[in-house]
């Protein structure tokens, strides 16, 4: 299953500028999910992280897997039409830079759920590079 981000709005409540999921190319409702996020020299943060060196904050690579990892969850039949709030991150790694031109890569396989709380094994990967590594727990609101 493959969506647009269109599509992708109608699950998560992400807009601009914090919207990081740009097209879903793998998904397993409840399971399982590959996305894409475009990184572009005209990102909002880039201006002042950093001058001279544009880099991909951390914690937006994090959000951005966050997003994608929201997306098995909320398309499952379950979590349909509910919120998903990230409950915890474990386990990070960052092992490089993420920069203007690069196509993130974002794979998330949930890997235990109970009830409305789901542990994700979230990878980040630019030109099959792993960038970012983590564990992440996810709580379904109302």
């Amino acid at each position: 299953m493959q969506l647009n981000v269109q599509e992708i709005m109608e699950i998560i409540p992400n807009r601009y500028p914090i919207m990081m999921v740009d097209k879903v190319v793998e998904l397993t409702p409840g399971s399982y999910v590959k996305a894409i996020k475009n990184v572009t020299y005209n990102e909002h943060f880039f201006p002042g992280h950093f001058p001279g060196e544009p880099v991909m904050p951390g914690v937006l690579i994090l959000e951005a897997l966050a997003q994608t990892g929201s997306i098995p969850l909320l398309k499952s039949e379950e979590f349909k039409g509910k919120t998903g709030y990230l409950g915890g991150i474990d386990k990070v790694k960052f092992r490089q830079k993420v920069v203007p031109g690069d196509v993130l890569v974002m794979e998330m396989e949930i890997i235990k759920q109970k009830g409305n709380i789901g542990v994700g094994k979230a990878t980040a990967k630019v030109e099959d590079k792993v960038v970012c590594q983590a564990l992440m727990t996810f709580i379904i609101g109302a």
